[in-house]
């Protein structure tokens, strides 16, 4: 059934996990919306990627709970298996993590980045016609109070009510939002990373136990380095990712083709079957992955708050924090039915709302990845020993067992009070979240 047309009209920039989830759920709630984006063409590209309950919930919601159904054959199935964590030297098993339930209506999800995106893509295009344009590159961002609209590249300028700049870390909405340029920083550290079929991996005495049982993730954990590794769609491919310190200039690019060699050399006093996994890796599949990060931002909206900030282009996040993509599907849901609840006529008071409701629980799910990061390069094994569990991935209810929808819902009405009739008494709200939070909107 659909939805009542609000009347509002919403352009998304951006066509990866967060802007396709924006435009969805703008469309649910009854939106008309648009999304640009710079790419040509959807290429399947990349590596494994992890999404939580929390965005298991929201996938399940689309096409009641069909999109789930083209997502489950292609994400990992771990069953009995779990997530072993390996002494980074001996190869000992010092903790091993059940996998997490698979509650139907909010599944986990862990596979390839591009193979999962092209299932949601597929979904906002075919099934619901969301116009997408490709190959239309935004040079400009523009807004006053009635409107908002974006400048493509050939000059064409496109008006809304709301402008979402769901434009990833490089993002020009991000520049127009703070009236600066926000140069990323070197976090520190970078991944190499790689997806490749397991066929030589089969063959190999050392690795064939990881493609004879069905799906496995593991981990090996060492001083200022992690590496994991797992076999996907019953064994058939494999995929890893090393963290490791680097301070590489990332002015220019993030993104390098990696070099086998370096990778063996900081794995050459690990257990030897890292160096064997490493081994079956094809060189062209080896990508140099520069950690980027940023201070959190002063505030996500524009000055007239016709034009927001989404998913990476207002807070990226740490791999180890494993939410990064599941936090910008948050906060599309958030957008949709703050702009839902307040209505055309109070579009800016929706938009700041939409900020109010998000930025506090963001914060605290990014320090997540920094914390889960220096759990693993700095453990005390003799701690770990004494209580295994210590050095898991954090499960936290707070993070995995939100739900986006129903929070927006259930505490739209108190932020939206604060941003047209000034703040109200704080609400009693889960651990993660402050309402009635804004930052200071920037002028």
């Amino acid at each position: 059934m659909s939805a009542t047309k609000t009347g509002i009209k919403v352009i998304v920039v951006g066509a990866g996990f967060g802007g396709l989830t924006a435009a969805i759920e703008c469309q649910r709630q009854g939106h008309d919306v648009e999304i640009y984006e710079n790419f040509p063409q959807l290429k399947v590209l990349g590596d494994i990627i992890s999404f939580g309950a929390n965005a298991g919930r929201i996938f399940y919601r689309w096409g009641q709970g069909e999109v789930v159904s083209r997502l489950k054959p292609l994400c990992i199935n771990l069953k009995d298996y779990g997530f072993r964590i390996h002494k980074y030297d001996t190869g000992e098993v010092v903790y091993h993590q059940p996998s997490a339930p698979d509650t139907p209506d909010a599944p986990p999800m862990h596979g390839h980045r591009g193979e999962l995106h092209k299932v949601i893509f597929d979904y906002a295009r075919d099934d619901l016609k969301i116009p997408i344009h490709l190959d239309s590159p935004v040079t400009e961002y523009f807004e006053d109070e009635s409107q908002a609209g974006i400048v493509l590249k050939n000059g064409k300028r496109v008006t809304a009510d709301v402008v979402i700049g769901a434009d990833g870390v490089r993002s020009k909405a991000r520049e127009l939002v703070l009236g600066y340029f926000d140069k990323p920083k070197s976090s520190g550290y970078a991944v190499w990373r790689a997806w490749f079929p397991a066929t030589e991996m089969a063959k190999d005495p050392r690795t064939k136990e990881f493609c004879e049982h069905g799906d496995t993730f593991n981990g090996w954990i060492g001083q200022d380095v992690h590496f994991l590794f797992s076999t996907i769609k019953g064994g058939k491919n494999c995929s890893w990712v090393l963290t490791h310190k680097d301070e590489h200039d990332i002015d220019e690019s993030w993104s390098f083709p990696g070099k086998l060699e370096e990778v063996k050399e900081v794995l050459k006093e690990w257990d030897p079957l890292c160096t064997a996994i490493i081994e079956k890796t094809p060189p062209t599949a080896l990508v140099d992955w520069k950690l980027v990060y940023r201070d959190p931002l002063p505030t996500w909206i524009s000055k007239h708050a016709r034009i927001a900030l989404l998913g990476d282009s207002a807070h990226p996040f740490l791999p180890t924090s494993a939410q990064g993509a599941t936090q910008s599907m948050e906060d599309g849901v958030t957008m949709a039915v703050c702009l839902k609840r307040a209505g055309r006529g109070k579009v800016q008071a929706a938009v700041r709302t939409y900020q109010d409701l998000r930025y506090e629980r963001v914060r605290k799910v990014q320090k997540t990845g920094e914390t889960t990061r220096d759990l693993w390069h700095k453990t005390d094994w003799a701690k770990v020993r004494e209580n295994p569990s210590s050095i898991a991935f954090p499960r936290e209810d707070w993070i995995h067992g939100f739900d986006a929808e129903k929070y927006a819902e259930d505490n739209f009405a108190d932020a939206f009070k604060a941003q047209t009739e000034g703040p109200a008494p704080k609400a009693e709200t889960p651990l993660g979240m402050t309402a009635n939070a804004s930052p200071a909107v920037v002028a």
